[in-house]
């Protein structure tokens, strides 16, 4: 296949209407919007959600919630994801990014105890659970905030 040999899909481009282009078209004259009125006009049409003066419906639900512009979101690793690692290895934000363990740091780093963890490591990390600490420490390793 070569540049000069693509074409789009069948079907997938139309032409669009030449309106205004006599009666013979079928859309000659008012160009297919009907007599007068706000959409036969320039410009004319209402703005999306407009209900013709109705109370429309963003105004008639209630707000509710709120977002902290402060709040921290940390990104999730597990201790069975750090079985990975040979033991004795330092663990770091940097390493679990270098190792896809973590795509985005986001705010930091928080370590869950979910599952459980056979090599002795050294991990430092944001956050930690209070499980995850606990089994870290039964495997023979340390934890440490940063």
């Amino acid at each position: 296949m070569k540049l000069h040999d693509l074409k789009p899909a069948p079907g997938s481009r139309k032409e669009g209407f030449r309106v205004g282009r006599g009666i013979g078209s079928g859309n000659g004259k008012t160009s297919g919007r009907g007599h007068k009125g706000q959409n036969s006009r320039s410009g004319g049409g209402v703005r999306p959600g407009f209900e013709g003066g109705q109370n429309p419906l963003y105004r008639r639900l209630p707000k509710r919630g709120f977002n902290n512009p402060f709040r921290k979101e940390y990104a999730i690793v597990n201790i069975d994801e750090l079985n990975s690692f040979a033991a004795g290895t330092e663990v770091t934000p940097e390493l679990l990014m270098e190792q896809g363990i973590v795509k985005n740091p986001q705010s930091g780093i928080k370590i869950l105890g979910n599952g459980e963890i056979t090599v002795q490591l050294s991990v430092k990390a944001s956050k930690f659970s209070q499980s995850a600490v606990e089994k870290i420490q039964a495997a023979g390793g340390k934890t440490e905030v940063i």
